[in-house]
């Protein structure tokens, strides 16, 4: 049964948004493509490509960014930037090259330590120390969308939630004006962060971050890096599924689809989706759900009116 019938008041209104990453070949360049092609369908806000710590994937997300932007009738297309491994000269540049381009939104994070998650972050020499600094470098240049980073389950290096929402409020107080959080599977973790974000006195849209479940063994092991955790009830519902691909699919469909639409009967109207560059399972999703979309083979001028 389609969740339109099930859900006709909730799916009202929604409003997602997708997050990509450079591709590494030709291969994965056709694959990217034609996954912004599928997802545009679903008329997203907007949508993001990510850069490597330290800029190690710079030039591919400058090329994917410009490919994106110049497409006709393209999607809003914001910029990842992060501030590990560089001075900040060389931020700067990188953020005056993403303007040249027309990019008018960033994704201001620190990025994540060069000997990767669950290491020591140390500031790079005469680099900005964190998001909040990155954040004012931008703002500093100019009227910029800047979107940050928001963490349900608190930053693996962080000593508790609450040095988290510290951190969320120097960014907002720097100029920051939404936070994408990192993805959860518990609603309830959201909520309640949310409730303390506010309580803060923080008033940006708070989106939350939803990670369709293409493979369970992998996002265990990348939730367990980030500190995200994976409830044993979605487990249990995957865990005997990854023999079966077409089940695992089915199943994963489900679950994020139950997540979004208790998100909306919380009265969250904004997703920002893991796309991981791959659409079958979040079409699947998004459908089950009952987004609006167009037919993804009208020109992308049509997608965007």
């Amino acid at each position: 049964m389609a969740l339109t019938t099930l859900y006709p008041a909730e799916r009202g209104g929604l409003r997602v948004s997708f997050e990509y990453f450079p591709p590494k070949s030709d291969e994965m360049e056709a694959q990217l493509f034609e996954t912004v092609r599928v997802l545009a369908a679903y008329r997203p806000a907007f949508q993001t490509v990510t850069y490597g710590a330290g800029g190690s994937t710079k030039a591919r997300s400058l090329t994917t960014v410009k490919r994106m932007l110049q497409a006709p009738g393209a999607v809003p297309t914001a910029a990842h930037l992060t501030c590990v491994g560089a001075t900040r000269e060389e931020v700067d540049h990188v953020i005056d090259e993403f303007v040249a381009l027309g990019v008018r939104h960033f994704i201001a994070l620190r990025g994540d330590p060069p000997g990767g998650i669950g290491t020591a972050y140390t500031p790079f020499p005469g680099g900005y120390e964190n998001a909040a600094a990155l954040v004012s470098a931008i703002t500093k240049r100019g009227t910029f969308e800047v979107s940050v980073s928001a963490y349900p389950e608190k930053h693996p290096e962080s000593r508790d939630t609450a040095a988290d929402i510290d951190m969320l409020k120097r960014k907002v107080d720097n100029g920051a004006t939404r936070a994408l959080t990192q993805f959860f599977f518990d609603n309830n973790d959201f909520e309640r962060y949310l409730d303390r974000v506010r309580a803060a006195g923080i008033t940006i849209p708070v989106v939350p971050g939803v990670l369709p479940i293409n493979h369970l063994t992998q996002v265990r092991n990348f939730a367990g890096k980030c500190g995200a955790r994976v409830p044993e009830a979605i487990i249990a519902r995957l865990g005997h599924l990854e023999g079966v691909p077409h089940e695992h699919a089915r199943e994963a469909t489900h679950i994020a689809a139950e997540q979004i639409v208790d998100l909306a009967r919380r009265g969250i109207r904004d997703i920002h989706v893991y796309s991981m560059n791959r659409s079958p399972l979040v079409s699947a999703v998004l459908d089950l759900v009952g987004f609006d979309k167009v037919d993804p083979d009208l020109t992308r001028n049509d997608v965007a009116a």
